[in-house]
Parts: structure tokens; C-alpha cells; sequence
């Protein structure tokens, strides 16, 4: 199997190149533009209808190459299946395939069609981008201008993945707010320090948008970067600590599956609201998805009903108080995220068993029937 990973380089781009670049990028976001425009007007959003009615018009008011066009009908479809709000298309990227995109491996540069014709640029990389992109020929790039004026691509690379395997080790991660991941094994990422710089920006935010003005958008954008890189860089370094975990146990990770639980959890109060949707919690399940991949790690999701109410040691409904958990059935008393995550991981090893869930308590109770256990 592979697992296909974008590699950021950036570009040495000489003066004289920059204003090709722009002109490049200007006509694609154009070309996007014109393409949405008659997109919505004739409600096609067949990318094949769509190239018919728009292929030849566009590329003679852009000027673009023939394949640009292509990538800029792809893009609209895409935007368009995603629902995604899009109004315009700025002037920020382009998407390169086969015939508009080369690497050299030699000399570690990369030929670009622009507008004019082909370039060559040289790659600003380091000993991370070197080790994924040597003996490898992607066909397909992305090339981005950043806020600062700075050019990257991002460059698709296939890598071939090992097999993960069957273990009967799982480690459990219960994901929270309070503490962004606790495992089974007693390891815990507070996410005191998250909460507070989220909270800081969304101050700055608030007095900032009184203004109404040119200068406090941009500085909008700006924050928005800001905050959402920090927030990337510390769901890489958790998901860098599970898989390496995991690997060195040579264990799989068990997580729960909480997709729509923004829809299921009703929020108290414009704060609460706030934090609930800024809860990266699926970026960290991709993160942890692809790195796994890369390392051999599986990754199993179970149903999270009650894995935070249920008492890890004798399977019976407990009394969860924030950070406590205490059993009155058997006495446990413990951490509660660590008990929810051994409630997980013991999830986690029934997934592949054929004959189904082995968690009973001694009434013979099973652990996703919570509600009726103990009932007596």
C-alpha cells in the first residue's frame, strides 16, 4: 500500500521571474472566477459539461495553457461538490499535473509552465524534504504564494507503507478539551495552554472587528494564520508522540469516533459555543491517520457511548466528577480521562474479534448497553 504526502519546498524565484508567476497566478483565479460564474449561472456542475461550455472561451480571454484550464474546471467541481461557500478566487495558488509540473533530482529543481513557457527554479529545502522527494517522480504540484511574497509547492509524493499487522496491544486515547489526548498508558497533553492562546485571539479578534476597516482585515487574516499554524503544531507533536508510542509497543491506537458531536453537544453560552467549534480534534485524528500509516501503527475508531461513565476495573456505571472518576460498585477511584482510555482500549481489542464485545460486568451486562446495566 502507499500513502501519498504533500512535500513543502520553497522556491528560489529570481526578480525577473515574479512578475510571470503573478501573471500566471492572476489568470488562473480568473479563469476559476469565469468558470464559477457560468457554473452557477447555468447550475452545471459537471466537470465534463462544465469543460464543454467553458474550456475554449476561457482560455482565449486568460491565456493560459491547456492544461491550466483543465486544473482550474477540476478546482471549481471541487469547490462546488465541497458546498464550500466561494464567492472568488484569489490569486494564491495553482495545481500543476503531469504535463505542466517536472522534478530534477540532480540538481533539486523543478520546472514550472507558466504562462510564458517553461522554467526551471531551485528548491530552499532541508534534510526532511531531501529524504522524502530522493528517487521519487511525482506528477503533480501545487505551487502557493504565501503572505510574505514567498513561493512554495507543495509537492505530491506516493510512499510505500508497511503492513500493519494484528496485536493484541491497544493503546486507548480518550481526546478532550481539558486535555487535548490521554492514553491508556497514563500519558496526557494538557490543553490548558491551547484554551488560553485561543481565548487571547479571540479578544484581540473582538476588539479588532469594531473597527471595520481595510487595515484591521488584513490584520484578521493574519491572526487567523497565526493561531490556526499553532494549533497545527501542537496536534503534530501529539500525533507524532501517539504513533511513536504505539510503534515502539508495537500496539494499535483506539480512538473514539466522534463525528457530529458539534450536532449532538448542545453548548451553554457564546463561550462555550466558541470553544466547542475550535475543538481541532479530526486534524489530530488525520495527523495520527497518516503518520500510523507511514510507521505500521493501526488505528481503530469505537463507539464512544459511554466509555467516560463506565468503571474500567468492574464495567459498571460510576460517578465521573470532572478529572475524577469513582466507582461505587467496586471503589475504583481514579483519574477519568485515564480510566475512559482503558475503557477504549479494551474497545479497541474487540474491534477485529469476530465474536463481538467480550466487556461484561459480573450481571452480565455489556459496556454499550450502559443505560440497563446494574438496573437492578
Amino acid at each position: 500500500m502507499t500513502q501519498v504526502l504533500s512535500v513543502s519546498c520553497k522556491l528560489v524565484v529570481p526578480h525577473e521571474l515574479r512578475q510571470e508567476i503573478e501573471r500566471t497566478l492572476e489568470a488562473f483565479a480568473n479563469a476559476c472566477n469565469q468558470i464559477l460564474a457560468v457554473a452557477n449561472d447555468s447550475g452545471v456542475h459537471n466537470s465534463t459539461k462544465l469543460h464543454h461550455l467553458t474550456y475554449y472561451p476561457v482560455r482565449a480571454a486568460t491565456g493560459l495553457k491547456a492544461n491550466h484550464v483543465c486544473q482550474a474546471i477540476r478546482r471549481v467541481v471541487g469547490a462546488l461538490a465541497a458546498k464550500r461557500q466561494t464567492r472568488v478566487f484569489r490569486p494564491t495558488s495553482i495545481a500543476l499535473d503531469v504535463r505542466t509540473f517536472s522534478f530534477r533530482e540532480k540538481d533539486w529543481h523543478v520546472g514550472l509552465t507558466l504562462i510564458s513557457g517553461r522554467v526551471w527554479l531551485p528548491l530552499k529545502i532541508g534534510g526532511y524534504q531531501i529524504a522524502l522527494l530522493r528517487r521519487q517522480k511525482p506528477t503533480s504540484a501545487t505551487l502557493k504564494k504565501h503572505r510574505d511574497g514567498s513561493y512554495h509547492i507543495n509537492i505530491a509524493v506516493e510512499l510505500d507503507t508497511p503492513p500493519t499487522g494484528s496485536t493484541p496491544k491497544v493503546i486507548g486515547v480518550d481526546l478532550g478539551r481539558r486535555d487535548i489526548a490521554t492514553t491508556s498508558t497514563g500519558r496526557a497533553w494538557s490543553g490548558e495552554q491551547l484554551q488560553a492562546t485561543r481565548n487571547r485571539y479571540a479578544q484581540v479578534r473582538s476588539n479588532v472587528q469594531r473597527k471595520r476597516t481595510k487595515s484591521s482585515r488584513r490584520l484578521l487574516r493574519r491572526l487567523s494564520g497565526r493561531e490556526r499554524r499553532f494549533q497545527s503544531n501542537i496536534n503534530h507533536t501529539i500525533s507524532k508522540s501517539l504513533v511513536t508510542e504505539a510503534r515502539n509497543a508495537r500496539a494499535m491506537l483506539a480512538f473514539e469516533d466522534l463525528t457530529g458531536i458539534r450536532g449532538r453537544v448542545k453548548a451553554r453560552g457564546a463561550k462555550q459555543q466558541r470553544e466547542g467549534n475550535a475543538w481541532a480534534f479530526y486534524q489530530l485524528r488525520l495527523f495520527v491517520g497518516y503518520k500510523a500509516s507511514l510507521s505500521g501503527v493501526g488505528v481503530v475508531f469505537v463507539d464512544p457511548r459511554y466509555t467516560s461513565q463506565t468503571c474500567s476495573c468492574c464495567h459498571r456505571l460510576g460517578d465521573r466528577n470532572r478529572k475524577r472518576f469513582d466507582c461505587g460498585w467496586c471503589g475504583l477511584s481514579a483519574d477519568a480521562d485515564i480510566n475512559a482510555a482503558i475503557n477504549i482500549a479494551a474497545l479497541g481489542v474487540t474491534v477485529d474479534a469476530p465474536e463481538g464485545s467480550t466487556l461484561y460486568c459480573e450481571w452480565g451486562c455489556q459496556l454499550v448497553d450502559a443505560p440497563m446495566c446494574c438496573a437492578g
